[in-house]
């Protein structure tokens, strides 16, 4: 008779929700950083699964200190460098994990301007246009994987942009919009090639959000047309890989938020309702909607050399 046998193939233990304030006073100027942490540690055994033995386990506690101590020790300059002392110091105190992996967002906090339009030294407003992520994967005797992202980013244009001549047969009741709103809620995720000296990771991330939405909005006066979300996707992972050397490859998800127009064919004793009146009214639909996502590296660009 064979006896069944079974094995652990992936483990992983950490802390999540670790919130953090830090402040930097350099001189009257000070500076914060509101970050959520997460980590995550797998060890080169598992015999606290197996045994219940804990002798190598770095508690979930112990790992939540370890973000205080090291903020206080080294501060937070960005997410993805808190994030690589963060993994360094697991990877080289306990000669046993054999990866550590963290996971960060940060609170939008943007300076007061004051009625001369000065930036506030001390004064600070939540800003909560997006959210910015950060990850950090380090494996034992291996380069760190560091990402970058994008969360929640909404926007919405009211013209110039279309979707015609897409797939018609008997299941088609979607008819050809040649000019439509377009609002969508962006996601997105970059992974870095290369972590140099040139690399500013605040910098960065301001050149991909910017790029999001240039894309999307294009020149204040005219915008810019968009034929698909597909294509403006394309265009937006395009743009970050030229003006960002160091990213190797972004991933984007851009569902469609689908605003409809409002049928109001339905109050014929209301005159005056089929013309322009005030403007369009819509109706906001949350569910279904569209899925569209996208991960574009670098070897799919074409050289212009």
């Amino acid at each position: 008779m064979v006896k069944e046998s079974f094995k652990i193939i992936e483990s992983a233990y950490g802390k999540a929700g670790v919130k953090i304030l830090h402040v930097s006073k350099q001189g009257s100027v000070h500076t914060i950083r509101e970050l959520e942490v997460e980590t995550s540690l797998t060890l080169n055994n598992h015999k606290a699964y197996e045994r219940g033995d804990n002798s190598d386990i770095i508690a979930t506690d112990t790992q939540k200190n370890t973000v205080y101590i090291l903020a206080k020790q080294y501060g937070i300059s960005s997410p993805e460098e808190f994030g690589l002392i963060l993994a360094n110091h697991f990877i080289s105190k306990y000669p046993w994990v054999v990866k550590a992996k963290v996971t960060l967002s940060a609170h939008p906090w943007q300076r007061v301007t004051d009625t001369a339009g000065r930036p506030h030294n001390h004064a600070f407003v939540s800003t909560p246009l997006s959210v910015r992520v950060a990850s950090v994967l380090l494996i034992r005797g291996q380069m760190p994987v560091v990402s970058a992202g994008i969360r929640d980013l909404r926007v919405l244009k009211t013209t110039q942009s279309a979707f015609v001549n897409f797939v018609s047969d008997e299941y088609r009741s979607l008819p050809d919009f040649k000019d439509r709103l377009f609002s969508t809620i962006v996601t997105a995720d970059w992974t870095y090639g290369k972590i140099n000296q040139e690399l500013d990771f605040d910098s960065a991330f301001s050149t991909a959000h910017a790029s999001v939405l240039e894309v999307f909005a294009g020149p204040a006066d005219k915008g810019i047309f968009s034929p698909s979300v597909q294509n403006s996707q394309f265009l937006t992972q395009k743009m970050i890989l030229e003006k960002i050397p160091q990213v190797e490859q972004i991933s984007i998800s851009m569902p469609n938020v689908h605003y409809f127009g409002f049928d109001l064919s339905k109050f014929p004793k209301i005159p005056g309702l089929e013309g322009k009146c005030s403007g369009d009214v819509y109706l906001p639909v949350d569910k279904p909607s569209g899925q569209i996502t996208s991960t574009l590296a670098r070897g799919m660009i074409t050289s212009k050399l």
